[in-house]
C-alpha cells in the first residue's frame, strides 16, 4: 500500500474517532446515574455493568446499578425516584403499564412508564420441547405435557399466547405444575414433562440439548398472519424474530419464532426530558464502546430498535430519535395511541380506588372496571 493510501486510511480512522468524540462531548449527564436491573449475574445486570464502564471511560459518568430479584423490587426504587432509570423486562414495563398481576395490587395500579431504548438480541423467547417426541409444530403439542410454573403468571401467560398461535389452550395439553423455572426444564430432562418456556440461550436449554432427549424449538412461521394475530392478542409485547443463538441453533439452523426486548430501559413519564434525551443519546453514541462486551448486549444497536412496541417512548427519547432521522409519523401515531391507553387505565384506576368495595374484592372490581373502560375506548383488554 502506498504512503498516500496509508495517510488516507489514517485520516479516515481519525475522522471517525473525532466524530464519535464530538457526539459524546455533546452528551450532558450528571456525575452519577442510577439504574435498577435484574439480579447480579443476570444478562441484564452484566450488560448494565458493561454500559457503565463505557459511560465512565468516555464521559466520566458513574453508573450505579441496583440489582432486584423481581419486577416489583426493581420498580420500587424507580417509582420512589431513588433511581432515574431501570433496565428491566416485560413485567416491570408492559405489565406495570397495564396494572395487572403483581401490579394489580391496591398498592400499585397502572404505571405511567416510558421506554428509552430496548435490547433486541439474536435469541428467541419461546417454548422448547424434547426432540425425542418428533414434534414439528406447536399444533403437535396437543395431548402432550406442558410445564406450568406456580407463582409465575407472566411466564404462564407467555405459554398461553404461544399455544394460541396453534389454536390450542391449556385444556388441550396436560398441565404439569413445577415450583420454579429451573425445575420445569429439569422435568423435561427427567421425562416428567415435554415442553417448557425459556429464552433459547438459557443454560437449562443447553442442558436439555446435551441430554438423551435433545431439544427442538417449534417454529412460529412469520407468514401465518392469523396465528400471529392470536398470539399478539394474548401477548402484544411479542414480535416476530429469527434466532440464530441458543441451544441447537446457529446461523445455519435458525428458529423462526418470537421474542420481546430484554432488557428494556425505562423511566416514568414525568422524568426530566433533557435527562432522558441525554441518556438515550449516550446509549446510542457509546454503542461501539460497549458492543460485544456482554452476552446479548448487541441488541441495543440502533438498527435493532422497534419503535412500534407495546409501551410508549419517552418524549426525551423521541426528541433524540427525531434529531437523527429515525422517528416517523407512523411511530408517533402508534406512540400517541399507547399514551392514550395509559391515560384510560389511569382514570379507571382512580375510579377503582374511589369505589367502596372490600379489600378482598378490590382486584376483582379493578379488573372488571379496567376491561369495561378499555372496551368502551375500542382498545384490546388482553388481561381479564
Amino acid at each position: 500500500m502506498s504512503k498516500k493510501s496509508h495517510f488516507a486510511g489514517g485520516v479516515g480512522v481519525l475522522a471517525a474517532a473525532f466524530v464519535g468524540q464530538v457526539a459524546w462531548a455533546q452528551v450532558t449527564l450528571p456525575a452519577q446515574i442510577s439504574w435498577t436491573a435484574y439480579d447480579v449475574g443476570s444478562a441484564g445486570y452484566n450488560q448494565a455493568v458493561a454500559i457503565g464502564s463505557a459511560l465512565k471511560n468516555e464521559l466520566k459518568v458513574d453508573l450505579r446499578v441496583l440489582p432486584g430479584k423481581n419486577d416489583v423490587s426493581r420498580q420500587v426504587p424507580l417509582r420512589g425516584k431513588q433511581v432515574q432509570f431501570s433496565a428491566t423486562g416485560v413485567g416491570a414495563s408492559y405489565l406495570a403499564q397495564e396494572g395487572v398481576l403483581d401490579f394489580g395490587a391496591k398498592s400499585w395500579g397502572p404505571q405511567e412508564v416510558r421506554v428509552l431504548l430496548t435490547a433486541n438480541a439474536d435469541s428467541n423467547l419461546t417454548v422448547g420441547v424434547a426432540a425425542d417426541l418428533g414434534i414439528k409444530t406447536f399444533a403437535d403439542l396437543r395431548g402432550k405435557r406442558v410445564a406450568y410454573i406456580v407463582g409465575s403468571p407472566s411466564l404462564n401467560e407467555n405459554v398461553t399466547a404461544i399455544l394460541s398461535f396453534a389454536n390450542l389452550t391449556w385444556d388441550d395439553v396436560k398441565k404439569v405444575e413445577f415450583p420454579g423455572f429451573g425445575q420445569s426444564w429439569d422435568g423435561i430432562i427427567n421425562n416428567q414433562v415435554d415442553a417448557a418456556f425459556a429464552t433459547t440461550t438459557s443454560g437449562k436449554a443447553y442442558q436439555l440439548e446435551a441430554s438423551p432427549r435433545g431439544i427442538f424449538w417449534p417454529p412460529l412461521p412469520h407468514n401465518d398472519k392469523e396465528g400471529w394475530k392470536r398470539l399478539q392478542d394474548k401477548a402484544p409485547f411479542f414480535a416476530p424474530n429469527v434466532a440464530t443463538e441458543g441451544a441447537g441453533l446457529s446461523k445455519e439452523k435458525p428458529n423462526e419464532g418470537a421474542a420481546y426486548p430484554y432488557p428494556i430501559l425505562i423511566s416514568y413519564a414525568d422524568q426530566n426530558a433533557d435527562l432522558v434525551y441525554n441518556m438515550t443519546k449516550a446509549m446510542v453514541t457509546l454503542y461501539p464502546k460497549y458492543q460485544g462486551t456482554a452476552p446479548g448486549i448487541n441488541g441495543w444497536a440502533l438498527e435493532r430498535q422497534r419503535f412500534e412496541w407495546a409501551v410508549p417512548y419517552h418524549d426525551g427519547a423521541i426528541r433524540y430519535f427525531k434529531e437523527i432521522g429515525k422517528w416517523t409519523d407512523a411511530h408517533q401515531k402508534h406512540n400517541d395511541n399507547l399514551v392514550k391507553r395509559q391515560q384510560i387505565l389511569k382514570a379507571a384506576w382512580a375510579e377503582a380506588v374511589a369505589s367502596k368495595v372490600a379489600d378482598d374484592q378490590f382486584t376483582k372490581n379493578w379488573m372488571a372496571l379496567r376491561a369495561k373502560r378499555l372496551e368502551a375506548a375500542g382498545m384490546p383488554v388482553i388481561y381479564r
